[in-house]
């Protein structure tokens, strides 16, 4: 009788190919990401590329228009227009960074529980992720900042609450998938622990449409952000974000329009280069594409 052969385990997609993969003759793709890595460096060197204190009011200087001092020139308090947005990028792509990772590990998280194991957990992991799923990330946004405040770790907070049960459904719905697979099977039988199935063979092989995911939802994070620092109920003034910048700017738009102008440009091109890169990760990874 001729021996069994070993099941293979599928391949995860090296780090080095995926990237490959998705640059390879695009070059919007690539624009986009040296876009995002040209806004995460101006974030990062805040405190030493921006011209002025973010913060720093002057009377003799309200609603200039742009020159040689202003570049972009100021607001109504008479700060400087280009220092805000430059210290508002931390907020803004902290919170489009930050705010996904922490959804996914713990949508994962939950997806898989409830995935694997079933039962009893599955229904009520399910039960919850329906009645999140039941308001709009923006609605379920705007009512977890309202009871928890705008200080910086309650918006991460609130920005994962919002995302955490969209990633939920993906990892239990790739769970229910991976978990018939055969080598799960296999590695059941031969007595392999709950945990290193899990961790060794479920979560690499669910991890695509988990990557995909967090990779769009940056974008979206970074938009829910400016949503609630314009409603009021972000980050709070005098500290900059791009979504209050927008917001102070639109009682004063008749004297300047350029904090409506620069903000919203500012959103609309690093929001526009995420997902430009989310969409070729995306197609980088599904199977049907290829």
């Amino acid at each position: 009788m001729a021996n069994s052969e070993a099941i293979p385990l599928p391949e995860a997609p090296r780090l080095r190919r995926l990237a490959g993969e998705v640059v390879a003759g695009r070059p919007a793709v690539i624009i986009s990401l040296a876009t995002v890595l040209v806004f995460a460096v101006i974030a990062i060197l805040a405190p030493w590329i921006a011209p002025r204190d973010p913060m720093a009011q002057s009377f003799i200087a309200i609603n200039a228009m742009p020159s040689s001092d202003y570049l972009l020139g100021t607001d109504q308090f008479g700060r400087d227009l280009l220092s805000r947005l430059i210290y508002g990028s931390r907020n803004s792509l902290i919170f489009g960074l930050l705010s996904p990772v922490f959804a996914a590990i713990a949508g994962t998280f939950l997806g898989v529980t409830a995935g694997y194991f079933g039962g009893w957990i599955d229904r009520v992991v399910t039960r919850i992720i329906d009645m999140l799923l039941a308001f709009p990330e923006l609605l379920l946004a705007i009512l977890v900042a309202a009871a928890l405040g705008g200080g910086f770790w309650n918006v991460v907070a609130v920005l994962t609450i919002a995302f955490t049960p969209g990633f939920a459904r993906v990892a239990r719905a790739s769970t229910l998938a991976v978990k018939q697979e055969p080598y799960i099977e296999a590695a059941i039988a031969s007595g392999v622990s709950t945990p290193v199935i899990i961790f060794r063979h479920v979560v690499p092989n669910i991890s695509a449409p988990i990557v995909v995911l967090m990779t769009l939802w940056s974008a979206s994070a970074i938009r829910l952000e400016a949503t609630l620092s314009f409603l009021g109920i972000g980050t709070q003034p005098p500290a900059p974000s791009w979504g209050n910048i927008i917001r102070e700017g639109l009682g004063n738009m008749f004297a300047t329009p350029w904090p409506i102008l620069t903000g919203g440009l500012a959103i609309t091109i690093v929001v526009l280069a995420i997902s430009t890169i989310g969409d070729a990760v995306r197609d980088a990874l599904d199977p049907e594409i290829k």
